[in-house]
């Protein structure tokens, strides 16, 4: 990976597009691996953290649209769909399910590129948010810290799990469900408890907490901005 920008999951089942893409790309100082239909790449992203996903939609077998919905939720990996010209309800329903960005065949490589190039630069700035200040907190993702009024709170990876999602959405609220799948737990009781502490290690007032608020009958809501 030394001279290569980012490594790139190519999925498409038209083997002409496939090799040539991949041609342009490695012109361009990107890795690339290449799968032909989605039960293919499925395997791949098992061994392998893409920096990136190509995805065409229609692939004989399972399509790109059934291979996101399948994968989305534990793979965070931006996607961008090819699509056919006269797929406008494909193309919307890839972006409401989880793609990043769309390409109708036949395209420009160098905006294929260009396009590439724009979301990782997104992901890498949204990465790089792993400190965030407001009022008397600091917290520190990487340290695994909250610093409160001087004094230190450590925590643990399921708090960092949820404060990170939390802070990537700023005002969306989590349900008890959302966060038992981004901690593996599925007893909402525990989950009361994770969130409890962590307002402990946030609020200046736990009891009346401004930041990290219940939602009545929906979920939690951090507030930090």
């Amino acid at each position: 990976m030394d001279n290569f920008i980012s490594h790139i999951l190519l999925v498409d089942d038209d083997d002409g597009i496939r090799s040539l893409v991949k041609k342009y790309l490695n012109e361009n100082n990107f890795l690339v691996t290449s799968a032909e239909n989605a039960e293919d790449a499925s395997e791949k992203i098992k061994v392998i953290k893409f920096d990136l996903i190509i995805l065409d939609i229609m692939m004989p077998g399972k399509s790109g649209l059934e291979f996101i919905k399948e994968h989305k939720k534990k793979l965070k990996t931006p996607i961008i769909l090819l699509t056919a010209k006269g797929e406008p309800n494909e193309r919307i329903k890839g972006l409401e399910i989880g793609a990043d960005d769309y390409l109708p065949k036949p395209f420009e490589p160098k905006e294929l590129v260009l396009r590439i190039l724009n979301i990782l630069d997104k992901t890498r700035k949204k990465d790089q948010v792993r400190t965030i200040e407001f009022r008397n907190v600091k917290i520190d993702l990487n340290k695994l810290l909250i610093i409160k009024k001087g004094r230190e709170f450590k925590i643990n990876n399921a708090e960092k799990k949820i404060l990170e999602n939390m802070i990537d959405n700023p005002g969306k609220t989590f349900s008890r469900e959302d966060i038992g799948e981004l901690i593996k737990l599925d007893k909402e009781r525990s989950i009361d408890v994770i969130i409890t502490r962590l307002r402990k290690k946030i609020e200046i007032d736990p009891k009346n907490p401004k930041f990290l608020q219940t939602i009545r009958g929906v979920g939690y809501v951090l507030w930090i901005e």
